[in-house]
């Protein structure tokens, strides 16, 4: 060839024309919920740009593709209660207080009432806008010792089962339980089943609440037992996003500070988009994110599903 110089900057050109798609269809792009509120009451969160912070995945950087408040019109929330199938009648003092909290919601939230069963969470009153007929089906749990199995399988079944289909809309959940799981009772960061539940979730894309209530009766776990519940319950709060409340030892007088923080938070919300380098198929994997924005208190995903495709 007479001109070696221009077969070699051919080939180049040919090698970044086959590099560059091919580098693209190995990224995965991924969404999570975050919460940005002020550390101190009253104060109006900042406004947060996307220069403000540091998004990786599984320790790789990641490109940060959106990033939104939530407002309206089009914010829409999906909200579900699920309720401790083994809270007995110690709940009912608290029953007037969740009938209030759900009546008084906005217009842009679905609220649904779930029971935990042996094992599944059991709808009495499936995802509704309609706040009053959601409350019609309102009422003490069963209260039979071991109905809830582990509360942490009636997660995982909530996530798989999920009663909606609308990809637009934030999926939320408080959990009320001692979090106690009867399988591993004494605390474990690894317990299998609350890892499993914390994944599942994070496939649905829930942020998940949780309020401890401690059961109440002879046959109740000693507080050792309780404490392990409470650590768990704040693990698959925290890896979702969300916030586990509880006061230490105890049940808590009132839920009204509780739901008062919570709308609080519905309020503060943002859209993370993110494309990240992958391979192979849609998997749950770690999120860190860093935020330069003093004065904020920040709740971010720890695991997040990241799927194949191009960003939206």
């Amino acid at each position: 060839m007479k001109n070696p110089g221009m077969a070699i900057g051919m080939a180049l050109v040919t090698l970044l024309a086959v590099a560059v798609p091919a580098f693209a269809q190995n990224e995965g792009r991924g969404q999570a919920v975050v919460t940005v509120l002020p550390k101190h009451d009253g104060e109006l969160p900042p406004s947060v740009a996307e220069q403000d912070f540091a998004v990786k995945v599984n320790g790789k950087k990641a490109r940060v593709t959106d990033w939104k408040p939530f407002k309206a019109p089009g914010d829409k929330i999906e909200f579900v209660i699920l309720i401790d199938g083994s809270a007995r009648s110690s709940l009912g003092r608290q029953i007037t207080e969740i009938a209030a909290f759900v009546r008084g919601l906005p217009p842009n939230i679905k609220a649904g009432i779930a029971y935990m069963e042996n094992g599944r969470a059991v709808f009495a009153a499936p995802l509704s806008a309609d706040h009053e007929s959601v409350l019609a089906n309102l009422h003490l749990s069963g209260g039979s010792f071991g109905t809830s199995a582990s509360p942490y399988f009636c997660l995982t079944d909530l996530a798989k089962n999920w009663p909606s289909r609308d990809p637009s809309a934030r999926r939320e959940v408080l959990m009320i339980t001692n979090g106690v799981d009867p399988y591993q009772v004494q605390y474990d960061s690894g317990d299998p089943y609350m890892q499993a539940a914390t994944k599942d979730a994070a496939r649905a894309g829930l942020v998940v609440y949780a309020i401890y209530w401690e059961t109440q009766g002879r046959i109740d776990r000693g507080a050792g037992d309780n404490n392990a519940g409470q650590n768990l319950l704040a693990e698959v709060a925290q890896a979702t996003g969300g916030k586990s409340f509880y006061q230490g030892s105890g049940n808590p007088v009132s839920f009204e500070g509780y739901f008062e923080e919570l709308l609080r938070r519905f309020k503060n919300q943002y859209e993370l988009g993110f494309m990240v380098p992958m391979n192979g198929k849609a998997e749950v994997e770690d999120l860190k994110l860093k935020l330069h924005a003093p004065g904020t208190e920040i709740s971010t995903p720890q695991q997040v599903l990241v799927v194949p495709g191009a960003a939206k």
